[in-house]
């Protein structure tokens, strides 16, 4: 018996990930990001995220990968009465959440917080918020003149 035999093969194809799939990755991605910022302030704690970046080495002048810190903003901030005001952004734009101009989301405590962060990444990872991303994305490349 071969060594190949004893595998199981397939004819398989590799799938092509559209630009719609990868911005909603990537925000998918940033709204963890905030889960993660949200809950290091309940424990008290700073949230530091990182980030890799290629940079030459003094001695040897070989490139070397480093990590290094990033900052991140907070998308939410406290507002009258004890609530706690939330928007999503894309890049540097905020995204429309609902019509009339609705773009905030306001929960009454940071445990709810991390539920609307989290229910808001379950709806960019099913598609629901395509149309406000393709128009925060062609904001920004109207902003750079493209």
């Amino acid at each position: 018996m071969s060594a190949l035999q004893s595998l199981k093969l397939i004819a398989a194809k590799k799938s092509v990930q559209t630009p719609a799939v990868l911005k909603r990755h990537k925000l998918a991605n940033k709204l963890q990001e905030q889960v993660e910022l949200v809950q290091a302030q309940q424990e008290g704690r700073a949230y530091l995220a990182t980030r890799i970046q290629w940079t030459n080495d003094a001695d040897t002048g070989a490139r070397v990968a480093v990590e290094v810190s990033k900052r991140v903003r907070e998308w939410f901030w406290s507002a009258d009465g004890g609530k706690v005001n939330a928007v999503i952004k894309y890049g540097a734009s905020t995204l429309a959440l609902g019509k009339g101009g609705k773009n905030a989301i306001e929960v009454a405590n940071f445990n709810e917080l991390i539920a609307a962060f989290s229910a808001v990444k379950t709806a960019v990872l099913a598609g629901e918020l395509d149309d406000a991303i393709a128009e925060a994305s062609v904001r920004t490349r109207k902003s750079f003149g493209k």
